[in-house]
């Protein structure tokens, strides 16, 4: 079963987001359950530099697209997560001020925890590793420009 065309916001009606929708109230249960779950994830990601932020939620925004239109509505819509969702589906990109936010933040979080969390090398190289990587990722996206910017 196919979610209409009237129940999805207006955004979201290109064929890449038609997903079918979970029949039984068992399957709708788990595809909300796990949404559920991913966005936590997401959410911790946001402190925790070693989660992921993006890929969580783009896994939550799927498992509610087939759990719930609802749900799904909900997430595209939030206030905080919303318009990012929509501007990385898009191939928008960030604005700068939150990419130099993103990986200050990263690298800080990441500095404190390499000389404090932990004392073995292995785990300390992992880390720098780890942002090296999602600070390349991150600057390789494209620089959405801000509405009030010249």
């Amino acid at each position: 079963m196919e979610i209409s065309s009237n129940t999805m916001p207006r955004y979201s009606q290109d064929a890449s987001l038609k997903a079918p929708e979970a029949s039984g109230r068992t399957a709708k249960f788990l595809w909300n359950a796990a949404g559920t779950f991913f966005l936590s994830l997401g959410i911790v990601g946001i402190a925790v530099p070693l989660l992921p932020t993006t890929p969580f939620l783009l896994l939550a925004a799927s498992c509610y697209l087939r759990g719930s239109a609802r749900m799904y509505r909900w997430l595209m819509t939030n206030r905080y997560f919303g318009q990012y969702l929509k501007d990385y589906r898009a191939g928008r990109g960030m604005p700068l001020k939150i990419k130099i936010g993103t990986v200050t933040l990263l690298w800080a979080v990441i500095t404190i925890s390499a000389i404090f969390a932990t004392s073995v090398t292995i785990i300390r190289i992992g880390l720098f590793v780890v942002a090296m990587g999602v600070t390349i990722h991150i600057v390789t996206l494209k620089t959405k420009k801000e509405p009030n910017s010249v």
